[in-house]
Formats: C-alpha cells, sequence, structure tokens
C-alpha cells in the first residue's frame, strides 16, 4: 500500500459517513447494550470487532450467536424483547441501547465535529450511512440532526430492502441522494464491514478511521488509508485544506 502523501476534502464531490464509531462514540453505548444483552454467553470486547461493529442489528445477533453455536428461530421484527428469537434479541438490545442514550446522551468525537464545519465551510455535501436504526435519536442527541443532507440508515435500508454492509448499496443511495458520483465520492467508516462495503461500491476513497480494529485489518478490508481520528485529516491551523495521512 502505497503513502498518501496528502488529502484535501475539496478535491472530491461529497463525502459519506458511518456514524457509530466515526462522528459520535456511539459504539460504546452499542457495546455496552450488547454486552448486557450477551452476558450470559462470556461476551468480550472482541465479539463485539469480530461479530456485531457495522453490521445490522438481527445480523450481528446472528453472527454472535453462530460463533457460540447457538442457532434460533428468526423471528418477526415485531416481536416483544425477548430471547426466544433473533427479532426479540434484537429488539431487547436496542431498548438497551435506548435506555442508555436517554440516561448519558451522546457527544460527538471533536475531530469529527471539526471536520463537518471544515465541510460546511467548503461547501462538501455530505450524508450518514448507517446500518442503525437508531442514526437519527443519536444524531438529534449529539445536536447534529441538522448537519446532514442526507441519511441513509437501517430504517431506510429495511423499508427500501437494501442488503446491509459489506454489500455498498446503502453507500451507492447516499451517494445518488446528494448527488455525487462514487467515483467522486469519499466513504468514512471505522468497522471492516463498513470499509469492505466502500471498496464495493468502487469509491473514490476510503478513509479507515481505527476505533479498536486497527490499522492493517481497515486496510485489509479495502481502507484506501487509515488515521486514528478525523482530527488527522483537518489542515493545520491557519493552514490550506490538505494534510498528510500514513497509508
Amino acid at each position: 500500500m502505497s503513502h498518501i502523501d496528502s488529502f484535501r476534502w475539496n478535491d472530491y464531490d461529497g463525502v459519506l459517513f458511518d456514524l457509530d464509531g466515526v462522528i459520535t462514540p456511539t459504539a460504546e453505548i452499542h457495546e455496552h447494550a450488547w454486552g448486557e444483552l450477551f452476558a450470559d454467553h462470556d461476551y468480550t470486547e472482541a465479539d463485539y470487532l469480530a461479530h456485531i461493529d457495522g453490521k445490522p442489528r438481527y445480523d450481528g445477533v446472528r453472527s454472535f450467536l453462530s460463533s457460540r453455536g447457538i442457532t434460533l428461530p428468526d423471528g418477526d421484527v415485531t416481536d416483544a424483547p425477548g430471547d426466544d428469537t433473533v427479532c426479540a434479541l434484537g429488539n431487547r438490545k436496542n431498548a438497551l441501547f435506548n435506555e442508555i442514550l436517554e440516561r448519558d446522551g451522546i457527544a460527538p468525537y471533536p475531530g469529527s465535529q471539526a471536520t463537518l464545519d471544515l465541510l460546511i465551510e467548503l461547501g462538501v455535501p455530505s450524508a450518514i450511512v448507517s446500518s442503525s436504526k437508531n442514526a437519527v435519536p443519536v444524531l438529534e442527541a449529539a445536536g447534529l440532526d441538522d448537519r446532514f443532507d442526507v441519511v441513509i440508515d437501517g430504517v431506510v435500508a429495511a423499508d427500501l430492502g437494501l442488503a446491509g454492509k459489506p454489500a455498498p448499496d446503502g453507500y451507492l443511495l447516499g451517494a445518488e441522494r446528494i448527488g455525487t458520483d462514487p467515483s467522486r465520492t469519499i466513504v468514512v467508516e471505522d468497522a471492516t464491514s463498513g470499509v469492505a462495503a466502500g471498496a464495493n461500491g468502487d469509491f473514490a476513497v476510503v478513509i479507515g478511521v481505527d476505533r479498536g480494529a486497527g490499522h492493517e485489518t481497515l486496510l485489509e478490508h479495502g481502507a484506501s488509508f487509515v488515521v486514528d481520528d478525523l482530527a488527522d485529516l483537518l489542515p493545520p491551523e491557519g493552514g490550506h485544506t490538505s494534510t498528510e495521512a500514513r497509508a
């Protein structure tokens, strides 16, 4: 992988952001909720990264259960929160998540907030593309509900029958709705399934943000380059809009 000597947000026509772990530290709330959900199954942080991170909720349930050799009927999305079907478990996890979000609130990563401010200054449109069905309440809790031109979340994906990440469907729709071509559009992701989705959609640049998955792992799954935080891609104080990034 060659080094990226310079990167300029305004060299591209639009930016598509994942939400959890990229804009807000929602992964911490999600992981807490998943931990409570699977407390009886020796759940660890490694399970979140390997089986759950970036996937639609019910897919995450199936993946974790499969890792423990457990098979449950899918059930129905209207199932009451419980533990007898995949959907019941997913709905129970969602209830736990909303309880924690309402109790503790959420704030965006400072580097991500500054990046959104920069994009507005540059006139570069942006969208959220998230597997989560909680994207809108998270954006509202973080005070960011008016910062994105388009939000493609788990609700939209379910309504339209879009395949989840690593399929590129959500990102392709996001680019279409902000009026940009994938070849001129950036994807920003922290999950392996998400960077794979960007790569599968042939987007111009797929920026990996390492919140625990690891630089090499994100590169292996399709990231063009990886940073520890989006603050790493902000111009120097008083400088231009280019910055160095390490591949």
